[in-house]
């Protein structure tokens, strides 16, 4: 047994440490006015206290993109990284929503907008959009997030047709009790706010108060004579209010029902017909707030497949988003301040965005796209983070698996290139970091190229990391069944192939291009399956640091015009220009270009150098394959090839050998053999040929 039992008393106390402290005190209005004088944060608009949300769990700047990374997202530190995201293109798209939600905290505008995420199958926006809800609602447990909400209380020692019931009414729409202040003395406690404020936007508050709480002031404001604080005093109790999906409490997620059936009061509310009895119908003590954009007020309101409702129901949200109101039928409006979130799919917004009708919905809503990944390493870690949350068999995942998996995906979803000069492998490859200095590869260029050809923009269609997911899964649970304990890339590459035309999501005109790509994945592991072999065959890391240390020394003396001293002999001699043109055709480098990589790999050893790094060739990855693939060149001709493909010499010590290579590059020794049996026939093949 690891670890301590956990008692009831322990959990307990876990449980009451998680808790505000102040969750069930009851406070006074004139404590709460002292309160926002100290910390005026906590007067904040729904948009701000979003905004400041993101920032309070963390960010990194990455510069070569532009982005801010928002560690709620890319490290999810409330759920030790089950929750991690991974993608330039979906921490771009975070961004792009973040920095919309803090423009409306600035009260630039987008705080009357719907942020509407767009994207396909898929791509994350849904669970970016649950994460929020997630960790507002954390947010709001802190001290950093907190919010207050006030309730009537002794209603009925005044009111006298007051239901016993209800004598004390928590704030229906869960208001900030500074809406208790008439405007004018409120803008008066809000300038001093302001002035106490370090943050980049200002506290503002005009609402109204909501209909019930408005009659139960005015009732009351003329029993006590217009005595505000005899009102507040006697019967308001300042409350901390906690975002809680569950308890539709802040936050709020509404689902499109039968079309035939969409009402507006499950936005906007509705009577509520145990009290119409009591108060009769036109008291605003008889309506039921219980909309989803009553119960979201104060925090967030998440739409989910926004544009699949009518589009007499969507007329809802212009006034909800621009005026910031709602009406609900046969009451007054009712203030609402929230940060409005849409979710919908490729499908739903072509028809939508060429209705003309829709003309007004279409100009209040930010569009921010959710494209798929499009680094195919990144994708990778889709995958890996699937099999780490979930309880995967005793199976081991074989080098380029995972990688090869998202490979493909990644092809489904770019926009094959104008120019003959790349393939879409090669794309793939450059937006996924592989370019060389050397290479005249503009992928800035390239990515404008996609999002100019691409419908919508590049990397909102293909197939999802969903459907691979699946896919790999299936293959786990194939090879379990099968008593295999390893997955390969092709057992991974026949569970594809064979369900691509099972999956619904899939055109079936794209089924022959899918095929083609995954024919272009299984090339591009063949040779990469290649390489390890040679590797494993030929790899001696000492022989590659003396080699790595020869060509440096040459290298520079090549540059400073100098001499290097003669390993043999000790005499000077010239740089040995046989010697590293060897090395540098290894990379396919021409004459003309020898000068660039030489200055590039000098200029890599000066600054470790100055960082005070030693050199070691294995750090930089251009010059340690072209050391590896002059090792091969030197050794090959000692190696017995007939061995590779002789199934008579299986269990020979050469073979085992070379399995033990395989296995230091992270194979299994069933996954050994099948890439020994897979690539070594070819390499073989090429050798005993040449």
């Amino acid at each position: 047994m690891t670890g301590e039992i956990e008692t009831l008393a322990d959990l307990s106390k876990h449980y009451k440490d998680s808790v505000p402290a102040d969750l069930r005190e009851a406070k006074s209005f004139e404590w709460y006015l002292e309160e926002v004088y100290a910390h005026p944060k906590i007067a904040r608009n729904a948009h701000q206290r979003v905004a400041d949300m993101f920032d309070f769990y963390g960010t990194r700047y990455d510069e070569d993109a532009g982005v801010v990374e928002y560690l709620m997202a890319s490290e999810d530190p409330l759920h030790d990284g089950e929750n991690v995201f991974y993608g330039r293109e979906v921490h771009e798209s975070i961004h792009e929503f973040v920095n919309k939600v803090k423009s409306g905290a600035r009260g630039l505008g987008p705080e009357k907008r719907i942020k509407l995420l767009l994207g396909p199958v898929g791509s994350g926006k849904s669970h970016f959009d649950w994460i929020s809800r997630r960790y507002f609602e954390d947010y709001t447990m802190s001290d950093e997030g907190r919010m207050y909400t006030f309730r009537w209380t002794n209603l009925g020692d005044v009111i006298r047709d007051q239901d016993p019931s209800d004598d004390v009414v928590q704030s229906p729409m869960n208001q900030d009790p500074l809406v208790l202040l008439p405007q004018e003395q409120r803008d008066v406690v809000i300038k001093q706010l302001n002035e106490n404020l370090d943050a980049p936007y200002t506290i503002r508050n005009d609402q109204a108060l909501d209909p019930a709480s408005e009659f139960y002031m005015d009732r009351l404001l003329a029993h006590y004579d217009d005595d505000l604080e005899e009102v507040v005093a006697n019967h308001i109790e300042v409350i901390r209010l906690v975002a809680s999906e569950n308890k539709r409490q802040c936050i709020e997620t509404f689902e499109p029902k039968d079309k035939k059936n969409q009402d507006e009061t499950e936005l906007t509310g509705d009577v509520n017909y145990s009290k119409l009895a009591v108060y009769g119908e036109s008291d605003p003590r008889a309506f039921d707030y219980a909309g989803a954009f009553c119960n979201a007020n104060r925090g967030i309101f998440s739409g989910e497949e926004l544009l699949k409702l009518q589009r007499e129901f969507l007329y809802d949200f212009l006034h909800a988003s621009q005026e910031q109101t709602i009406k609900p039928k046969n009451n007054p409006r009712i203030d609402i301040d929230q940060v409005i979130v849409g979710r919908t799919n490729m499908p739903e917004y072509r028809e939508k965005k060429g209705d003309e009708k829709m003309e007004a919905f279409n100009d209040r809503t930010k569009r921010i796209d959710f494209p798929y990944v499009l680094e195919y390493e990144q994708e990778a870690e889709i995958y890996r983070k699937m099999l780490r949350n979930a309880d995967v068999p005793d199976i081991h995942v074989e080098p380029h698996t995972l990688e090869m998996s998202g490979l493909f995906g990644v092809l489904t979803r770019i926009v094959e290139p104008d120019s003959d000069t790349i393939s879409l492998v090669q794309k793939a490859k450059a937006y996924n970091g592989e370019l060389d200095d050397g290479d005249d590869v503009d992928v800035r260029k390239l990515r404008e190229e996609g999002e100019k050809k691409a419908d919508i923009a590049e990397g909102m269609d293909g197939v999802s990391a969903r459907f691979i997911g699946d896919e790999i899964a299936e293959a786990i649970m194939d090879a379990t069944h099968r008593g295999r304990g390893y997955l390969s890339p092709l057992s991974s590459f026949t569970h594809l192939e064979e369900n691509l035309e099972n999956h619904g999501s899939i055109p079936e005109e794209n089924l022959e291009r899918y095929h083609r790509y995954l024919e272009m994945v299984r090339e591009e592991y063949k040779e990469r399956a290649i390489e390890d072999v040679r590797h494993a065959l030929a790899y001696d890391i000492d022989e590659i640091r003396r080699q790595g240390e020869k060509y440096m020394d040459h290298v520079m003396a090549y540059i400073d015009d100098a001499t290097v001293e003669d390993e043999l002999t000790g005499r000077d001699q010239e740089p040995d220009e046989k010697f590293l043109r060897a090395v540098e055709e290894k990379l396919n480098i021409p004459e003309d270009r020898k000068d660039d990589f030489r200055q590039e790999v000098s200029n890599w050893v000066s600054r470790r150098a100055r960082e005070g790094t030693s050199f070691n060739p294995q750090d930089n990855d251009r010059l340690r394959r072209a050391l590896e693939r002059k090792l091969w060149e030197d050794k090959k001709h000692n190696i017995n090839f007939s061995a590779l493909v002789s199934a008579n010499e299986l269990d020979d010590d050469e073979r085992n050998a070379w399995i033990d290579a395989l296995v230091d590059q992270g194979y299994s020794r069933d996954g050994a053999r099948e890439v020994l049996e897979f690539a070594g026939a070819e390499v073989a093949k090429t050798e005993l040929e040449g």
